[in-house]
């Protein structure tokens, strides 16, 4: 599987809320950085914490939704444009934003997020 096709199965797993297909994307020592807080956005490191991550934005967001809008992608990197939208308790919400990847034998070994805004 090449680095386009691996970003195509995250994005299949995020709209399924399918934690476990996920994480069998990623490295075990997995680093994630998140939009928030700004101005940095907070840090997860390894699959358990991840896992955590992940379990929380699909309970808090249930109607979770990425869509990708345009990727650059090279043998060990990839650049992820995106929409995600939500309604967390019916208030519907929307951003624009982009992941930035870093592979490492065939598995994602970083997720750095950006939003617009």
């Amino acid at each position: 599987m090449n680095t386009n096709q691996i970003v195509d199965r995250v994005n299949e797993a995020l709209n399924e809320h399918n934690v476990d297909e996920l994480l069998a994307l990623m490295t075990d020592d997995v680093v994630f950085e998140n939009t928030g807080p700004a101005p940095d956005g907070e840090r997860y490191e390894g699959q358990a914490d991840l896992r955590r991550f992940f379990e929380q934005l699909f309970t808090d967001s249930p109607n979770a939704r990425f869509e990708s809008e345009d990727r650059f992608c090279t043998d060990d990197r990839c650049l992820d444009c995106w929409t995600y939208t939500w309604d967390p308790n019916g208030d519907p919400g929307r951003v624009r934003g982009a992941s930035v990847y870093r592979f490492r034998d065939g598995k994602i070994s970083e997720m750095h997020e950006y939003v617009k805004g």
